[in-house]
């Protein structure tokens, strides 16, 4: 009897052990034990939201996200694995030893077996524990899954979303690029992150501890992730080629330093091509030097030169106060009353010009002539109107909104009439060729484009572009400087080098000095065409810049680019050539 109470009172002391227990776990310290769980048998992955691509007018791709992979060993388990089994192809298995395995992952990313391993004895001696290191990063999809097919026991693999540039170098200076570390670095990938920026999710999962496989079902996503919009851009990327071989062959044959080519639409403001040379490939932004990976035809101010001539004639026309036939005498030097000393280009005695000829043989002493009839401070005005003194609606990455010496009130004697004839202030090459769509538009500035809006993972268009213009000047204004601008075109110096069968062209040339950032010039000079076509009804506008075109210094170095470009763009757009001959105008009086 004893016994079996006994026995009895163990067995309900026992169960009662097993009962708190059972308690202390599913109840007491449950919500604990749950969580320690998941620390022991749960992973984090991160779920990857894909930057926006960037696309040209037409939809070509310029700009996507891909995945690339890092290669990954643990060098503590590489030293522990003298051999492994892997899967042959008769469907038996093989026994592959370590150094044979590192010899044929060398050969599949790019290194030697004895590199590999030199690198894992390095990682060992700096620490005996090493369970990780990098042996190749960003490597293809083509590479990872060769890398995989190996089946090495310790050799491993994470994903990095990167940035692919399928077409190379054509606009890569407008595209930028995305750092190793998936930063935007440059150009509309770093202006237009708001728009192609991802959000990363996160998703948790349980695994085994055995075998460390899935556990079906585990997956929670705890934050979801988001796609960036898609970049859309005005850029035809056809175009945009052709103009950047172009410029490229015409600095290498000129010897010059660098180059830009503007193709924008008169009527719209559009930016169909913007080329700079030399030119940098997104894919490998350190093949060239950090000053070449961005967009001079932005970032780059220069003092205008003759070409700036076209806007100080509108403004004379449009304050009333001359015509293309009204008339000055002018010399070589002109000596105005305040104490300033204008200088033509070269020596000439007395010349009766009209505006007309003093546009056609660019003379600085007739500009300054005609300039002194506005006031500064209407001058400086339409300066501002036409979209000079800062930078474009673009806001291109670094985009420089030229200087105009601070107005009328910091102006010394000689930059009041410098700044008559394109020197004295600076300017881009973005902002002359928009002076010259006012101009070719009627005296209506449109705003300069680059980026048609954003096109959100829905469809739908954000942050669309402006298509709002605004008057600068009268449309006589800028319709009789275009009829001057034409006479420059027919009867200037560079008649027989710009020449365009079947149709009106308006243009004018500029020689210019480029600032050194240290209060002087640089040894070249910068040498550039900015016109319009057909003049009788405009339709583009090309501007070209050359700098320190050393074997041509002369703006006869930049007529070339302008008149090759321009007839391809008239070609490419079936534009309806002109039906009548430009009317002719004096030279002189």
């Amino acid at each position: 009897m004893r016994r079996i109470v006994a026995a009895g009172l163990a067995l309900v002391l026992m169960v009662g052990w097993f009962v708190v227990r059972l308690v202390d776990i599913q109840v007491v310290r449950a919500a604990e034990l749950n969580e320690a769980s998941k620390d022991v048998r749960s992973e984090t992955d991160v779920i990857y939201g894909e930057r926006g691509a960037i696309l040209d007018a037409n939809g070509t791709v310029l700009a996507e996200s891909v995945m690339r992979y890092n290669i990954t060993l643990s060098p503590k388990q590489a030293m522990a694995t003298e051999s492994f089994e892997r899967e042959a192809a008769d469907g038996g298995t093989v026994d592959v030893a370590r150094d044979e395995a590192l010899a044929e992952l060398g050969e599949v990313i790019g290194r030697t077996g004895a590199e590999l391993r030199t690198q894992i004895d390095g990682e060992l001696a700096d620490d005996p524990k090493a369970d990780f290191a990098y042996i190749a990063k960003r490597v293809d999809t083509d590479v990872y899954e060769r890398v995989k097919a190996l089946g090495i026991p310790f050799v491993y693999s994470e994903e990095v979303p990167s940035r692919r540039y399928p077409n190379g170098a054509v606009a890569g200076n407008l595209i930028g690029f995305v750092t190793e570390e998936g930063e935007p670095g440059a150009g509309l990938e770093y202006s237009e992150d708001a728009c192609l920026a991802s959000e990363d999710g996160e998703m948790t999962w349980l695994h085994s501890l055995k075998d460390w496989v899935a556990i079906p079902g585990s997956e929670v996503v705890n934050t979801t992730a988001h796609d960036g919009g898609d970049l859309q851009l005005t850029i035809d990327s056809d175009l945009q080629y052709f103009v950047q071989r172009v410029a490229a062959a015409r600095v290498a044959e000129t010897g010059a330093d660098w180059a830009t080519v503007t193709v924008m639409e008169a009527k719209t403001g559009r930016l169909l091509a913007v080329a700079d040379v030399p030119t940098v490939d997104p894919n490998s932004p350190s093949s060239v030097d950090a000053d070449d990976r961005g967009s001079r035809a932005f970032t780059a101010p220069f003092e205008p030169g003759s070409t700036f001539k076209a806007l100080t004639s509108a403004s004379v026309i449009d304050a009333g106060e001359g015509s293309p036939t009204s008339g000055v005498t002018a010399d070589f030097r002109y000596l105005p009353p305040n104490g300033a000393n204008i200088n033509d280009s070269h020596y000439h005695g007395p010349e009766n010009y009209t505006m007309t000829g003093m546009l056609i043989d660019s003379s600085n002493t007739a500009m300054s002539m005609f300039g002194e009839r506005v006031s500064d401070e209407r001058r400086y005005q339409d300066m501002v109107d036409f979209g000079l003194g800062s930078p474009s609606e673009v806001g291109f990455a670094g985009e420089s909104g030229g200087d105009l010496h601070g107005g009328p009130d910091e102006w010394d004697n000689q930059t009041k009439y410098a700044t008559m004839f394109g020197q004295g202030l600076t300017t881009t090459a973005i902002q002359i060729a928009s002076v010259y769509q006012t101009l070719a538009n009627g005296g209506v500035r449109m705003p300069v484009t680059l980026v048609e809006g954003c096109r959100q993972p829905d469809g739908t268009l954000t942050e669309a572009a402006s298509d709002e213009g605004r008057r600068v000047v009268s449309e006589k204004a800028a319709d009789e400087t275009s009829e001057m601008l034409e006479q420059v075109y027919l009867h200037g110096w560079l008649a027989d080098q710009w020449n365009i069968p079947g149709y009106r062209v308006a243009a004018k040339t500029g020689t210019a000095q480029v600032p050194d950032g240290n209060g002087g010039y640089q040894a070249g000079y910068l040498v550039s065409v900015s016109g319009f076509a057909p003049a009788d009804d405009p339709e583009f506008v090309v501007s070209v810049s050359i700098m320190n075109p050393v074997k041509m210094n002369s703006s006869a170095a930049s007529a070339p680019v302008f008149q090759q470009v321009m007839s391809q763009v008239l070609k490419k757009y079936r534009t309806v050539p002109s039906g009548a001959q430009a009317p002719e105008l004096p030279a002189t009086w």
